[in-house]
């Protein structure tokens, strides 16, 4: 029983003796009795050689079901440290995009030794997908679908289904479609009328004709627009002649949105050389933070010097040390709004880069009405502390003008990056502190000085 407790626990422990044990049945057997999750979980924790180890031991389809579900940093650093025979079974058990996805990172003399072992058909899929930017069309389709000429019937079409069964199994076929004799999309062919249709019938005589398709450049911002005026679960992807290329399905979509959004997530964090885990080395990961923390040593230096400029200021009225945090914070707080506002309407396309004016206008009406009524709130406290109304004035004063300057800045800099062509997600949130910092600090001790002889 408490054998039992451990493995439940600490599946880990488990996969690491049966690795040193070397009993790839036991392992299989072990790992099959996990959720994919779990699996997942527990091989984050061993070291790279060890998960190394277990991915070659396991049957192809098993190990891609891990590494299908892994994060793609961990994806990458497994298939990268495979022997090429060894990946390519791998990848071959996983969708046509998710394979470019994780052979993007992967360096390129082992790519090519990987496509090499993978069967032909297969390689030249991931080669033809390997063309597109992963954020459009293109690099999110998948190419396992059904597609059969014009001339065919119906019968051609269900004794193919019927003979390739084992090939298609993986696939998620919702529709199928009908191409012309130079690869032209001209038709949909549900499947409800392949069955019931007779067999003799010519698929141009019940497809769906000129069916709706997106262009394989069409952007992810482009593809959410679509599935969110569509119910489709699919839709098919021409090139630019209008040959059929593949599909894109709205669950690929809505995961690229999601990775997206992680994505600047990390960023606005600091996280910006991609993708962190903490199975990944440690000096790699110091090397990737330490890069950023050191520049925003140089930003907050620049608002610490407001301080240095009044110290002596700071030192006759040491009760103004107590609101400088909450002045740059505040303010911060407000100006984030406004950038995540202009960064949402960008994603929706609701708003355009050159758009400052509009966007400015309407961020100074919320930035004044939320500016006076924060710096009523401090002023108010400040008094009601130490009794003093130039000290509540100075404070709330400070709030105020820097909250307005906060909105302002923080709904034009996304804009601004994006005109730059910068990543807002990367820029804005340091930027925002080192503006609302600076100011803030500069108000409310250039207030104080003007009425030192107040305060004091």
């Amino acid at each position: 029983m408490p054998d039992e407790q451990v493995i439940d626990t600490r599946p880990w422990e488990r996969l690491h003796e049966l690795a040193q044990a070397g009993d790839a049945q036991a392992l299989g057997a072990f790992i099959e009795s996990l959720p994919v999750a779990e699996t997942v979980r527990a091989v984050s924790r061993l070291d790279a050689d060890e998960r190394t180890r277990i991915m070659g031991m396991l049957p192809a389809g098993q190990a891609a079901a891990v590494v299908g579900a892994s994060p793609e940093a961990q994806a990458r650093e497994i298939i990268g440290r495979l022997t090429a025979r060894q990946a390519a079974s791998i990848l071959q058990e996983l969708p046509s995009d998710q394979v470019v996805d994780i052979i993007a990172g992967v360096n390129d003399d082992a790519v090519q030794a990987i496509l090499k072992e993978m069967r032909p058909d297969e390689a030249a899929d991931a080669r033809h997908l390997a063309r597109y930017e992963p954020d459009e069309a293109g690099g999110l389709m998948v190419t396992e679908y059904l597609s059969y000429p014009e001339s065919y019937t119906a019968a051609d079409v269900l004794d193919d289904m019927r003979d390739n069964a084992e090939r298609y199994a993986d696939f998620d076929v919702q529709y199928a479609y009908c191409v012309s004799s130079f690869g032209d999309l001209v038709g949909v062919l549900r499947l409800r009328d392949l069955v019931l249709m007779p067999r003799a019938r010519r698929l141009t005589d019940f497809m769906i004709r000129e069916p709706f398709s997106v262009d394989a450049h069409a952007t992810l911002d482009d593809l959410q627009k679509m599935f969110a005026e569509r119910s489709y679960l699919g839709v098919p992807v021409v090139d630019d002649s209008g040959r059929l290329v593949g599909v894109v399905k709205r669950s690929d979509v809505e995961a690229a949105l999601s990775k997206r959004a992680g994505s600047d997530f990390l960023k606005s964090r600091g996280i910006v050389m991609g993708e962190e885990l903490r199975t990944m080395p440690v000096r790699v990961r110091s090397s990737r933070r330490l890069a950023w923390l050191s520049l925003n040593i140089i930003l907050n230096l620049f608002a610490a010097s407001a301080i240095a400029i009044f110290q002596g200021t700071l030192e006759q009225v040491i009760a103004l040390a107590v609101f400088l945090p909450i002045i740059s914070d505040m303010s911060g707080c407000a100006g984030n709004q406004a950038v995540a506002v202009s960064m949402r309407e960008l994603e929706l396309g609701m708003i355009k880069p050159r758009e400052l004016a509009h966007v400015f206008w309407k961020e100074m009406q919320v930035g004044v009405i939320n500016g006076v009524v924060l710096g009523l709130m401090v002023g108010t406290i400040a008094l009601l502390w130490k009794g003093s109304a130039w000290l509540g004035l100075v404070a709330g004063g400070a709030l105020a003008i820097n909250t307005v300057i906060a909105v302002g800045v923080g709904g034009l800099l996304p804009l601004i990056l994006k005109l730059l062509k910068k990543d807002p997600a990367l820029a804005a949130g340091p930027i925002l502190t080192t503006v609302t910092d600076m100011c803030g600090f500069f108000l409310a001790l250039g207030f104080a000085t003007l009425l030192l002889s107040r305060l004091t």
